[in-house]
């Protein structure tokens, strides 16, 4: 099919890398430490760079994300594309290891975002519709929400989240400027509240725009900056 050679081509131009090192920027990289249930699970390394020059500079994020589970360990390693200025997804995979292995794959296509997932299950194929603000988002990934630091109080920006095959409308419903603790540091961060159907997910960003700590009660979840600790 035509929209399979787009996404395969999609997907191939993020794995070319830059040469020229007056052309890349780490804007943000560290590694949060990940808690269920108040006890600690695992770990997520990322790293931020911004590839290219003017308007036409694409900013990248991956991740190595290991957490230990009630059925073993899991290992996802997304990488996400997205355009400058405001962070809008066009190009995402994910590789997931370990219990529930899949391959992820998400290219905007013309006003589409088509998928492809494989599973031990099989490969399935999805298409989302594409809003010119859309952002990609993982369950419990914390440093995506760096695509979502400028996002006004009231807001709604269209999200997807690929491997739960769901597409979402959050809300910045609460902004609250406070001191965050972490470790024996404190640290003035903006707490904003993006609220999707019965769940809000609470987000802090330091004065940098960096994601410092991720809050998802619902899903008994937190994400907390480690290397920020000194």
């Amino acid at each position: 099919m035509a929209w399979r050679r787009h996404l395969q081509t999609a997907l191939l131009t993020m794995l070319i890398p830059v040469h020229a090192a007056g052309q890349r920027v780490v804007v943000d990289e560290g590694t949060f430490t990940i808690y269920h249930d108040g006890q600690e699970v695992g770990t997520e390394e990322f790293t931020i760079r911004r590839e290219g020059l003017g308007p036409d500079a694409t900013v990248f994020a991956h991740a190595v994300v290991s957490v230990n589970g009630p059925e073993g360990r899991t290992e996802m390693r997304p990488l996400l594309q997205t355009t400058l200025p405001d962070g809008a997804a066009s190009n995402y995979q994910l590789s997931v290891s370990g219990a529930q292995s899949a391959e992820v794959s998400l290219a905007l296509v013309g006003r589409r975002f088509v998928s492809l997932i494989r599973t031990q299950r099989g490969e399935e194929e999805r298409e989302f519709l594409a809003g010119p603000d859309t952002r990609i988002l993982e369950q419990d990934i914390a440093h995506q929400y760096y695509f979502l630091r400028n996002q006004r109080e009231g807001s709604i920006t269209p999200v997807i989240e690929p491997r739960s095959r769901r597409r979402l409308r959050l809300n910045a419903s609460q902004w609250s400027d406070e001191e965050l603790r972490i470790g024996v540091n404190r640290i003035q961060a903006r707490r904003v509240t993006f609220s999707v159907d019965d769940e809000d997910r609470h987000v802090w960003y330091d004065r940098q725009g960096r994601v410092v700590r991720v809050e998802v009660p619902a899903r008994a979840y937190v994400a907390e900056r480690a290397d920020l600790v000194g």
